[in-house]
């Protein structure tokens, strides 16, 4: 009998350590198949985030290259024949609106925006601002001299299509950083002015490459 007590308590043992085993064994698996699945679904996730990423990258880059080509044909600006005619390019997506036709000595003013032209009267920015003033050209560039001095405008020498000028950029108020031409024409002044960078490819390669006027 003592004998068989102690082979009845072999077996239960084994199988305590057997079971113990299995309880180890299945942790193990279960810890494994969950580390898994976790990992697994934060490369999905990962994938679709770069899928989504990638997407919206090239919608983007779409677009940009949509509304470029919805910039051509440029539209033609020609002013009038007394103030000089002033003509240039701009992209065909822009609006145009005369606040002032220059009549009866006042200024000439035309704004150009994408779409639709704000209104003239707030603090509005517009892509292009065309001004002929009943200045002389050293009176108009006095007026940045401050400016100049301060730091806030850069300014240099331009030439367009053999008219010489002057060129301002940076910034001209707290809240409008841009960029400005200044030409002499006749006896008043010529300013072609953006009121933001975004602008400036379009202010650079269009309008002032393609501006002429009468002198």
């Amino acid at each position: 009998m003592k004998h068989q007590g102690g082979f009845i308590s072999g077996a239960v043992i084994g199988n305590i350590v057997l079971g113990i085993v299995c309880l180890v064994f299945g942790s193990i698996m279960i810890w494994a198949l969950v580390n898994y699945n976790d990992q697994k679904n934060n490369v999905d996730g990962k994938i679709q985030n770069a899928v989504e990423l990638a997407k919206s990258q090239q919608k983007d880059a779409d677009q940009k290259i949509f509304d470029e080509k919805e910039k051509n044909p440029f539209k033609n600006f020609v002013g009038p024949n007394d103030l000089g005619r002033v003509t240039f390019d701009y992209p065909k997506t822009w609006s145009l609106y005369i606040a002032s036709d220059g009549v009866s000595g006042a200024n000439y003013e035309a704004y150009f925006h994408p779409e639709k032209v704000p209104s003239t009267t707030g603090q509005n920015k517009f892509a292009l601002r065309l001004t002929i003033l009943n200045q002389s050209y050293e009176q108009v560039l006095q007026q940045y001299k401050g400016l100049v001095t301060s730091g806030q405008l850069q300014s240099q020498a331009v030439t367009t299509n053999g008219f010489t000028g002057t060129r301002f950029d940076g910034k001209f108020t707290q809240d409008v950083e841009g960029s400005a031409v200044i030409f002499k024409i006749r006896d008043k002044s010529l300013v072609l002015k953006s009121d933001s960078t975004a602008f400036k490819p379009d202010f650079d390669s269009v309008v002032v490459k393609s501006l002429k006027f009468d002198q």
